[in-house]
């Protein structure tokens, strides 16, 4: 039979997504399953993995058997996922408790500690990244310190996409672009500092084989295959971080491109062939081989508007059949005949603590600038204009470590509100274009599964072939000035509000 498909698995924070792709891009079957987010305590933020195996295996069924797609006909699945996941597993492959995940801030004294003893520089040498209590490295030893049961119990830590391939073949594995959670990975060299995990207390023992993204790391398992609809012995490959997996999704495979995120989570990736690190940014293999990306990574993406949504338009909702729009986008007009800068209504989006640049868990959200003027349109353009702020921090913060972006290439739900976007474009002042938004971060693990089986020559030919371009916006230069304005009395009030959000 031809094998004419590939499979992208995208393990986001809210739900997951799948999406068969034919050799040019097209989706020709998608689906989703959702999974809850636990909040058991102020700071922590967990999910239960298997949870996210059991939506994945919805998905898949449902992606086939609504497109009537042949499971023999997939040549090969990619995974992408959320990062700074600690998944423990015990020689069974049993998963011993919940994962806290990326916005999850409960080890902070940890990293106070660590970096107190071994020295914040000397982390920073060996990682590249600045140890902080959303990465991997201060949940393991959380386990140690508070679940000692499920610590002594601990064979290997996995990473969200590593969980699903796990889960699919049996493998056992550590993916190069999702190392750089853990910061007894050397950013340099690609591999375990067995020294540095000596000095951060984390068994060598607990790290899975580190592989490249594109490979071939097993096949479909006949358990799997009776869970999920896939066709046993089908190759899945390691595949790749979230934020990667879309970079690559969108067309950056070279010196300079730089992605634009919009999903639930903001931010941006810049790819280098060079070593640049910064402790202000997040430094990690890109998924394509020989390639690193300088991030931000910031806590109010598109998550922002999608709690804004959440707890006021219930109104839109009531009116969504009506008018024939959904919610969203009745916001999203409401915001567009609001001048730019918000006739002063400024919005900080530290919706979850922040990370990059500023990395404080303490980090509020805050509407500055509100008064009898200002209508639900204000808000909503606000939070945009936010968003769009902490990119341009962000950007400014790479610009000094050396990376410098020049066109920027927008993926994520945010990417199809015209309105968002030429905002971003007028806040930062870099040209902004669109590809395929709602399917870059799974095609961009399809199509490492691609390169891994030979489905493409390289990923050149896969690019050319997948990542079309929807539409473009340029920086318009009569909105430069109120928006220099805004970017600094966003800059200022952080400033002046950090000592009141310490806790």
């Amino acid at each position: 039979m031809d094998k004419g498909y590939l499979l992208g698995i995208d393990i986001g924070t809210s739900a997951c997504k799948v999406a068969v792709f034919s050799r040019d891009g097209r989706v020709a079957a998608q689906a989703a399953g959702e999974y809850p987010v636990y909040y058991p305590k102020e700071g922590w933020a967990e999910q239960n993995p298997e949870e996210w195996w059991s939506a994945v295996c919805h998905a898949i069924r449902k992606a086939l058997e609504a497109r009537k797609i042949v499971p023999e006909e997939i040549a090969g699945v990619g995974i992408d996922g959320q990062s700074w996941s600690a998944i423990a597993i015990d020689k069974e492959g049993r998963v011993l408790t919940n994962t806290p995940i990326w916005m999850d801030t409960r080890a902070q004294s940890i990293c106070d500690r660590l970096n107190s003893e071994i020295g914040r520089d000397t982390i920073f040498r060996v990682a590249g990244n600045s140890l902080q209590p959303s990465y991997t490295t201060a949940k393991i030893l959380w386990y140690q310190e508070n679940m000692p049961e499920v610590y002594k119990k601990i064979d290997k830590i996995l990473q969200s996409n590593s969980f699903i391939a796990f889960k699919l073949t049996g493998a056992v594995t550590q993916d190069v672009s999702q190392g750089y959670g853990l910061h007894c990975f050397d950013m340099r060299k690609g591999t375990w500092d067995e020294e540095m995990c000596r000095k951060l207390g984390i068994p060598v023992s607990f790290l899975p084989p580190i592989v490249p993204c594109d490979c071939v790391v097993g096949t479909v398992t006949e358990e799997a295959s009776a869970a999920c609809g896939l066709a046993a012995g089908t190759p899945v490959v390691a595949g790749g971080l979230d934020a990667a997996c879309g970079t690559l999704g969108v067309g950056v495979i070279h010196p300079g491109e730089t992605q634009e995120q919009g999903g639930q989570a903001g931010g941006m990736s810049i790819c280098m062939d060079t070593y640049k690190a910064d402790p202000r940014l997040i430094l990690g293999y890109h998924v394509v081989p020989g390639q690193w990306l300088l991030q931000g990574g910031t806590t109010g993406g598109g998550g922002v508007m999608r709690w804004f949504e959440q707890e006021f338009a219930d109104y839109e909702r009531a009116m969504q059949e009506k008018k024939g729009k959904s919610s969203l986008t009745q916001l999203n007009e409401l915001a567009e005949p609001v001048a730019p800068g918000c006739d002063g209504l400024v919005f900080l989006p530290y919706m979850a603590g922040e990370r990059s640049p500023i990395w404080n868990p303490d980090a509020k959200g805050v509407f500055y600038g509100l008064d009898f003027s200002k209508t639900k349109g204000h808000m909503v353009r606000a939070c945009m204009e936010g968003v769009a702020l902490s990119l341009r921090h962000n950007l400014e913060i790479a610009e000094e470590a050396g990376a410098k972006a020049d066109v920027l290439r927008a993926m994520g739900g945010s990417a199809n509100s015209l309105l968002w976007t030429q905002i971003k474009s007028d806040i930062t002042g870099k040209p902004i274009v669109v590809p395929s938004s709602d399917t870059a971060t799974t095609l961009g693990a399809a199509i490492l599964a691609g390169v891994g089986v030979g489905f493409y020559e390289n990923y050149e030919e896969a690019v050319s072939l997948t990542v079309k371009t929807t539409r473009s916006h340029s920086p318009n230069p009569d909105n430069r000035e109120i928006y220099d304005r805004t970017y600094h009395t966003y800059l200022k009030l952080y400033d002046s509000l950090e000592n009141l959000m310490k806790k």
